[in-house]
C-alpha cells in the first residue's frame, strides 16, 4: 500500500538515497531542502530514477524555526495525512555557529527544528493507520547543557553536535511514551558514512552512504518494526545489519527528560515572546 512519506534534509546524503528507494516502491514522497534550485533538481532526478511522478518538495531553512513553523503550516493545510516522518536534516560544520536568535545552529537544526515540525504534524501522523516517526540520532551523544540549549554558552562543535543528538534521542523516547498510537524510533544510521556532512566534518568515511539509506527505508516501511516504538537502533552494532541496543543512560532518566522538555519549551517560548 502506498504511503505518504516526508523526509527532511533529503537533497543529498542518506536522505536523498532513501527518498529515491522509497519513490521506486511507489510511495508519495515529500522531499525537503533549504535551497529551492537544488530541491527542484533532486525532485526531477528522483522522478526520473523512480519513474514515479508522486514526488513533491518543501523549502525551509531549518536554522530558522519560524520557517520550520511556516513549512509545517503549509503541510497541514495541503496534505491529508502523513504515514512516515523521517527527521533526517542535520548539520555538523557551519560557516555561522549560531542562528539569528543566537542559538547554536546544531541545536536548532538537529533537534529544535525536528521538535517543532513533528509536534505540528502530529495530527496528520495520527490520521495514518500506522503513523511512524524516525529520528536520526548518532553515535556521538553528549549530556545536554541548559546554557548551551539557551544559547548563553558556546562549546565545541563536537560537544554541541553530541548534545543535539542526545536531546533528539531523549525526546524520541518521551514522544513514544506520550503517543502510544505512533511508532517512534531513534536511530544511529551508522558512523562516518560516505556523506557530505561526514566528509566535511572529518575528511573521511568508513562505510557507504547506502548502509544508512537502506536502514531508513526498512525502518520507514517494514512491518518488522511496527512494535518497536521507544527504542534506539544502532547501525554500528551487529554483523550483517544493525540492532536495537541500549541508548545513552540519560535517555532512561525521567527527571533529565522532563528537564529537557522544560528547557526546550522555554527556548521556543522565548522566540515568540
Amino acid at each position: 500500500m502506498s504511503k505518504t512519506i516526508l523526509i527532511t534534509g533529503s537533497t543529498d546524503g542518506i536522505g536523498k538515497l532513501a527518498a529515491i528507494q522509497l519513490a521506486k516502491e511507489g510511495h508519495d514522497i515529500y522531499l525537503h531542502g533549504r535551497n529551492s534550485e537544488k530541491l527542484a533538481s533532486v525532485i526531477s532526478e528522483t522522478k526520473t530514477l523512480s519513474k514515479n511522478e508522486k514526488v513533491k518538495g518543501l523549502v525551509a531553512d531549518f536554522s530558522d524555526l519560524e520557517a520550520v513553523s511556516k513549512m509545517a503550516e503549509n503541510i497541514v493545510n495541503t496534505v491529508p495525512k502523513i504515514d512516515v516522518l523521517i527527521n533526517n536534516a542535520g548539520i555538523y560544520t557551519s560557516k555561522t555557529a549560531t542562528n539569528n536568535n543566537g542559538l547554536d545552529i546544531r541545536i536548532v537544526v538537529n533537534y529544535l527544528a525536528a521538535y517543532v515540525l513533528t509536534n505540528a504534524l502530529l495530527p496528520l501522523l495520527k490520521k495514518s493507520e500506522m503513523g511512524r516517526i524516525i529520528n536520526l540520532s548518532s553515535a556521538a551523544q553528549s549530556p545536554v547543557s541548559e546554557s548551551v540549549m539557551m544559547g548563553t554558552e558556546r562549546q565545541s562543535e563536537n560537544t554541541t553536535y553530541g548534545q543535539s543528538k542526545l536531546a533528539l534521542t531523549m525526546w524520541s523516547f518521551d514522544l513514544a511514551a506520550k503517543e502510544p498510537d505512533l511508532t517512534v524510533i531513534a536511530v544511529n544510521p551508522g558512523s562516518l558514512l560516505n556523506t557530505k556532512m561526514a566528509n566535511e566534518a572529518y575528511g573521511q568515511h568508513w562505510a557507504p552512504a547506502e548502509k544508512g539509506a537502506n536502514l531508513l527505508v526498512d525502518l520507514a516501511i517494514s512491518e518488522m518494526y511496527k512494535n518497536d516504538s521507544g527504542k534506539y537502533f544502532n547501525n554500528d552494532k551487529g554483523e550483517d545489519r544493525g540492532v536495537f541496543s541500549p541508548a545513552h543512560a540519560d535517555v532512561y532518566d525521567e527527571d533529565k527528560i522532563r528537564q529537557l522538555i522544560e528547557i526546550t519549551n522555554k527556548v521556543l517560548g522565548n522566540l515568540v515572546s
